[in-house]
């Protein structure tokens, strides 16, 4: 989460409605599925086919759908939880209702018959090899209790999670939903096979994949054709504001027809983003919900969702949650957690330069993320003289932070970095081929923890000491 959420959390509730001050309710609606991993390391091909064999494996069970959003809204400080859904009659349905109960979500269950959906994964080496989902029968849904209503009221906020599966169609539900969407945010989260929003919205955050299939329409998956299916949604449904969400390339935000539309792009991630829409609906319900405009709540939650990613995905709901970007060391560690390679580059980096360049995107492809230590500036005065460097330590880290190649950065002091890179430990530490044919000062301690040192092709005629003195050279010449 945006560490700028944090700061609007402590305000006074939006609504009455019972709520202890300070403490805001979120209404989660939608439907709830049983999320299944079967997890194991994968190191050989079975004789009889060439499929791989999961070895050491163990089972992990989740609330899938909007019982994965409701789950994620209970991680955020401030905020009550109320999941308005249908659970199936079943084992699976009923394995959901106490996790959700385990995770503090108060559940309303609508259902009055049905079973719920199954979906299992087989993962290794964070990666999905395999997905099989168990069907279900239809839910049927009873009458509408007063306890929604109550709940809807008092809510700061309410997110729709549709996951096609009715509960959007329900009468009832959707005159509820209606009503309340007069005096506070509602965001919807559509599927094709679900009910469009009701009157109202303040915002809908189709998928490019939903947004295509709800609009029918052939424009390109780019930029362009995100942008002309929310304009479309905008005018088919009586909705304040899209968003269509895009995965790795961040949010487009659309509000007016006539308007230039906004772009949000996300931070580079890899990892599981199973849940990662779940996160955005949650993030920008909750934004809104604490009176931010929903510019800043989609900007907001497109970090978050990055976030999300880089801590694992769902796996990462068995750690304490972080209110803000992870730091460097909790970013490798969580990469080498689920089996990444952290990749470690170091140096001065004073005056930026296509050298520089050269050699972080180099580094970055050799590993899952890239922690850059840079030397600070009373380090670089003893290394290079009184007259460097000539960019500040805070500076030369806003720089490489702006990277895409570069997820983190770290500063230390000493002349050489040990005492940080113990700290890291990184898979591989990368340096330049100026380097090469010369041992590497930290490559004891690297390899002692059975990390490797290589180096990688120099960009010749990129030097920061060459050109700070024909820099100078040209300034005396004037």
């Amino acid at each position: 989460m945006c560490a700028a959420v944090d700061s609007h959390l402590t305000e006074p509730a939006a609504s009455g409605g019972g709520e202890l001050e300070g403490v805001r309710r979120l209404v989660v609606v939608g439907d709830v599925l049983l999320d299944r991993d079967i997890t194991g390391t994968a190191d050989r091909l079975s004789p009889e086919a060439p499929v791989p064999v999961i070895a050491d494996s163990r089972s992990t069970e989740r609330p899938g759908g909007a019982g994965l959003a409701a789950v994620l809204a209970t991680r955020e400080p401030g905020w009550h939880v109320t999941l308005v859904c249908g659970l199936g009659q079943d084992a699976p349905g009923a394995r959901v209702r106490t996790l959700l109960d385990e995770a503090g979500v108060e559940v309303i269950d609508l259902a009055t018959s049905g079973t719920t959906p199954v979906k299992t994964r087989v993962r290794a080496a964070d990666r999905t090899l395999l997905r099989f989902d168990t069907p279900a029968d239809p839910l049927q849904l009873g009458p509408l209790p007063d306890t929604v209503r109550a709940r809807l009221e008092e809510a700061a906020a309410v997110v729709v999670c549709d996951y096609g599966r009715g509960i959007t169609s329900h009468d009832e539900l959707r005159q509820a939903l209606t009503n309340v969407a007069t005096g506070r945010p509602l965001l919807w989260d559509p599927h094709p096979k679900g009910a469009a929003p009701v009157p109202g919205t303040a915002l809908a955050v189709p998928n490019t994949d939903e947004a295509l299939l709800l609009t029918g329409g052939n424009e390109p998956h780019d930029l362009g054709g995100d942008t002309a299916r929310a304009l479309r949604l905008l005018t088919a449904w009586p909705v304040k504001q899209v968003a269509i969400t895009r995965g790795r390339d961040g949010a487009v935000l659309v509000a007016d027809p006539d308007a230039h539309p906004l772009v949000l792009p996300a931070r580079p991630a890899t990892g599981d983003t199973c849940g990662a829409g779940d996160q955005l609906a949650v993030t920008t319900a909750v934004m809104l919900g604490t009176g931010r405009l929903p510019s800043h709540a989609v900007a907001a939650a497109v970090d978050a969702a990055t976030a999300y990613v880089r801590a694992g995905g769902p796996a990462g709901l068995t750690t304490p949650p972080s209110h803000g970007w992870p730091g460097p060391l909790e970013l490798a560690a969580r990469v080498r957690a689920r089996g990444g390679k952290v990749v470690g580059a170091g140096g001065c980096f004073d005056l930026l330069h296509a050298g520089h360049l050269s050699l972080l995107a180099q580094a970055r492809r050799l590993g899952d993320v890239l922690v850059v230590c840079v030397n600070s500036d009373t380090s670089v005065r003893r290394l290079k003289g009184e007259d460097r460097p000539v960019v500040g330590e805070h500076e030369r880290a806003a720089l490489l932070r702006a990277l895409d190649c570069v997820d983190g950065v770290l500063v230390f002091g000493e002349d050489t970095p040990e005492k940080l890179l113990a700290e890291l430990r990184p898979d591989i530490w990368v340096k330049g081929g100026d380097y090469s044919g010369r041992r590497i000062a930290e490559a004891d301690l690297v390899e002692s923890w059975g990390g490797e040192v290589v180096t990688v092709p120099y960009l010749d005629g990129h030097s920061t000491t060459t050109r700070i003195n024909r820099l100078a050279q040209q300034a005396g010449t004037r």
